[in-house]
């Protein structure tokens, strides 16, 4: 059996993409917070980046 040439996956195609085009941000919260906020996107059934995302552009709309 012929040994078959290496392919790049669509998962490995897709995480060039994302480090190509975004950025992460980090920070640490108390566990009790995030756990409230988990509960609370899920509850909303919304995303927890969606959250960040729509923060972080309001909040330079107010300060740009």
């Amino acid at each position: 059996m012929e040994e078959k040439k290496k392919t790049f996956t669509s998962t490995e195609v897709k995480r060039r993409y994302n480090e190509k085009v975004y950025s992460q941000i980090s920070f640490s919260a108390p566990k009790d917070l995030v756990e409230e906020f988990r509960e609370l996107c899920k509850k909303m059934e919304i995303s927890q980046a969606s959250v960040f995302k729509r923060f972080i552009a309001e909040f330079i709309e107010k300060y740009r």
